[in-house]
């Protein structure tokens, strides 16, 4: 779903990637989403999103399925529907993705390609075929989604607070973004859940602002292109997320997980 550490230090920590001290594990998890907050013109919001991620041998394949309806003040109601996918190695060098998006029915906004590392914490490329035939470079330290997770869970468990990296998750055709993540309240104790296969997990709080690569880091003030908090379970499950899309905040929370056997 839109997804660090700080300067060379962290570099040279995302040199190995077996140094992930994560087991992330396949899963299907469907939420209904509501409106939580709107600063403009929003005045309700509903759908569902589903998210899956299978173990596939050597990679991880992901599908976010989103259908959502806004309504405004004056009773007007915009849909959108989404399905991004990806496959991602499990060495964190190489990734496809695709994004389709369509909104009120309109034209479909599709993003499709590939992109790869030279190494872990080293440049890469990024080669789109859609909406058009374009290649663009990704800096040292760009990480897939899977591995900013890895990054995130494992940081966390480390008793960080803080962690910068730029990330390219395939859902623009704009290139890399920088991405800015602030952690709390890790537990080591499990945490309650009414869903049996997190009862014995730990979990910790989790907000990631995402920025435009193309600008500044946030450093200056720059206000994210989008942010995202939620309650992240060591096992690499969101349980409750709150997707701030600057003039209104949309709410998803879990109401189905089922954890999945690996595809091999």
């Amino acid at each position: 779903m839109r997804g660090l550490l700080y300067g060379v230090a962290g570099s040279l920590w995302l040199a190995v990637p077996a140094a992930y001290a994560v087991d992330l594990v396949g899963h299907n998890a469907h939420y209904a989403l509501s409106l939580e907050s709107s600063k403009g013109d929003v005045e309700a919001a509903n759908g569902s999103m589903t998210y899956e991620m299978i173990d596939a041998c050597e990679g991880w394949a992901v599908h976010q399925h989103l259908d959502m309806t806004l309504i405004s003040h004056e009773g007007q109601p915009v849909k959108m529907v989404s399905d991004y996918n990806t496959y991602e190695a499990k060495d964190g060098l190489s990734m496809r993705f695709r994004m389709h998006q369509v909104t009120d029915g309109e034209a479909a906004d599709d993003v499709v390609g590939n992109a790869r590392l030279d190494s872990i914490g080293g440049k890469g490329e990024v080669t789109y075929t859609v909406p058009a035939t374009d290649t663009k470079t990704l800096p040292a330290g760009t990480v897939f989604p899977t591995m900013h997770t890895l990054a995130i869970l494992s940081a966390a468990q480390q008793g960080k607070k803080y962690l910068n990296l730029p990330l390219f998750d395939g859902t623009s055709a704009n290139g890399g973004q920088t991405s800015s993540v602030t952690m709390s309240g890790w537990n080591k104790a499990p945490a309650r859940t009414e869903l049996a296969p997190l009862a014995a997990v730990p979990s910790g709080r989790v907000r990631i602002a995402f920025f435009d690569s193309a600008k500044d880091d946030g450093a200056d003030g720059q206000q994210p292109d989008y942010e995202v908090a939620m309650r992240y379970w060591a096992n690499g499950v969101a349980d409750e997320m709150s997707m701030d899309f600057g003039d209104f905040t949309v709410l998803a929370k879990i109401d189905k997980l089922i954890i999945t056997k690996p595809g091999c």
